[in-house]
């Protein structure tokens, strides 16, 4: 069982990498599929292996693979402008696993975490960048909720169909 959880969060991880680079230019910022990657790993491998695909996949941008969107890698990518996001990609699982080991209703808690932690993700963002750039950047992030929200919804919809392959 360990052997196959682990072939599945490292699929995880490289699904994230594939959802990073499906991007759509919005300024400095891109419109990517990671956070559908991030909502998907976490709710169909669960709290502790899901959170295992989501610190791989940021150990292979770290190592310099071009995993994050725009095809970069490498430790810079974790200090330059979008590094907040990062940041609060290793939050989100953290919190996920958290809130589904404390409550025993895994969905809607689970559910509840991953809305907890996409703000965190944006407000992570929001601070980082704002290091970077002197433009009202929270206004902006707003842009991204709605689709964010919706790649949820199509997370969930998709992790109940793949429940077979929960740990």
């Amino acid at each position: 069982m360990k052997t196959r959880n682990m072939v599945l969060s490292a699929l995880f991880a490289a699904l994230l990498a594939i959802c990073a680079w499906i991007s759509l230019p919005f300024g400095a910022l891109r419109f990517t599929l990671q956070t559908f990657g991030l909502f998907l790993a976490l709710l169909t491998l669960g709290g502790k292996w899901g959170s295992v695909s989501v610190f791989l996949y940021i150990a292979m941008g770290i190592l310099g693979l071009p995993v994050f969107s725009g095809f970069h890698g490498g430790f810079a990518t974790l200090t330059g402008p979008t590094g907040g996001f990062l940041v609060g990609f290793m939050l989100t699982p953290l919190l996920y696993w958290a809130m589904t080991a404390l409550w025993s209703d895994k969905r809607f808690v689970g559910i509840l975490a991953l809305g907890i932690g996409l703000v965190i993700c944006y407000f992570c963002g929001w601070i980082w960048y704002c290091r970077f750039a002197p433009i009202n950047f929270f206004l902006w992030c707003a842009s991204y909720l709605l689709p964010d929200c919706g790649k949820l919804v199509l997370a969930i919809f998709l992790s109940r169909r793949l429940d077979r392959l929960r740990p």
